[in-house]
């Protein structure tokens, strides 16, 4: 009885303790965060969920811009200015990231493809469409595209993933997926208790140390993948970047990305099956970072279209829209005009 008495006062009541303590902690954090940051656009309700949807400028078509795996509206904070100087623009957060409620269902494209033209509808914004994606994004476009042919006119895929890339995973593949999951969930509890968002604040205020342990505990592929993240958002407008660190303070978005790394190869064989683009316009921006392998996927989707133009960007890499918006606004504006005019040079270099 002693010895039950002893463990528990020495060892399981200090862990409850810093554990109260930091479910607190978040939790006055979180709240403090929801005052300092409101969204930028509108909460508008979609299956019983908020979603953010952010729109700006004016005309037609209404370009839509789709984010990568786990980024949010703010990866676009760059080009949607640009793009709203001759174009109405459209972002918006997939369930769980940025200001959007988390989803209990499966995120693969083609739901996601769905939520978003629901969204749209109840958000009133009707098309046509001309769609922007980066990275994954790519993977949500085919997918509308398969099943909403009639309200697209063009898209410009920024980096974006070839479905062949993951439709049917090795088995290094596979257990990259597994283990993406894995950590995504450990990563969600951690939250849940303050811990990501202590080691956040510490980060921020000059004392990276705690937070470089935490990820390398992970392991050196995670802490690499993190430093390269941080890098990226680095280019955002700094007052973006309490935002960033807000989002990925909460639980919700290490859960939505996992959610979305399960369903990476559902997702992919969804894109595949979408088919052509026919002769809508549409440009491919790729980083000159790839493989000659992977380049020669980006070309590939180019040829989605029978209007299909290849661009690699140099001094980019894979977040183009950070390195270079302007190009890519661009690219939006070059598909908006093919479209009206019914005409675009063929360019797949």
């Amino acid at each position: 009885m002693m010895t039950a008495l002893w463990i528990f006062t020495v060892v399981v009541g200090p862990v409850l303790i810093l554990t109260l303590a930091g479910v607190v902690y978040q939790a006055v954090g979180a709240a403090r965060d929801a005052r300092r940051y409101p969204p930028r656009g509108r909460l508008v309700g979609v299956d019983g969920r908020r979603v953010h949807i952010h729109a700006s400028g004016e005309g037609s078509p209404t370009v839509v811009l789709e984010s990568g795996m786990g980024a949010s509206t703010l990866s676009w904070s760059l080009v949607q200015p640009l793009v709203a100087e001759f174009a109405r623009v459209v972002t918006y957060d997939r369930a769980g990231a940025g200001w959007s409620d988390l989803a209990r269902t499966a995120r693969t494209a083609d739901a996601i493809a769905e939520e978003l033209h629901t969204l749209l509808a109840e958000a009133g914004i009707a098309g046509p469409y001309v769609l922007v994606g980066h990275s994954f994004g790519a993977y949500v476009l085919q997918a509308f595209v398969g099943r909403y042919p009639d309200e697209v006119q063009g898209m410009v895929l920024v980096d974006p993933i070839h479905p062949d890339e993951w439709r049917n995973p090795t088995p290094r593949q596979q257990r990259v997926i597994r283990i993406g999951a894995r950590y995504a969930r450990v990563a969600a509890w951690l939250a849940r208790v303050g811990f990501v968002r202590f080691c956040l604040e510490r980060f921020a205020s000059g004392s990276p140390r705690l937070g470089r342990a935490a990820t390398n505990a992970f392991g050196a592929g995670t802490a690499t993948a993190v430093r390269r993240i941080a890098g990226e958002i680095r280019k955002l407008p700094r007052e973006a970047w309490p935002v960033v660190r807000a989002f990925w303070s909460l639980p919700r978005s290490f859960l939505s990305l996992g959610q979305h790394v399960e369903a990476l190869p559902v997702s992919a064989a969804q894109a595949a099956a979408a088919g052509s683009l026919g002769d809508r316009p549409l440009v491919v921006l790729s980083g000159n970072h790839h493989s000659l392998e992977q380049m020669a996927e980006q070309k590939d989707l180019a040829r989605l279209s029978t209007r299909g133009k290849h661009l690699v960007v140099k001094d980019s890499e894979h977040w183009i829209h950070l390195d270079q918006p302007e190009l890519v606004a661009w690219a939006i504006r070059e598909v908006i005009e093919a479209a009206r005019k019914g005409q675009m040079k063929v360019w797949v270099n």
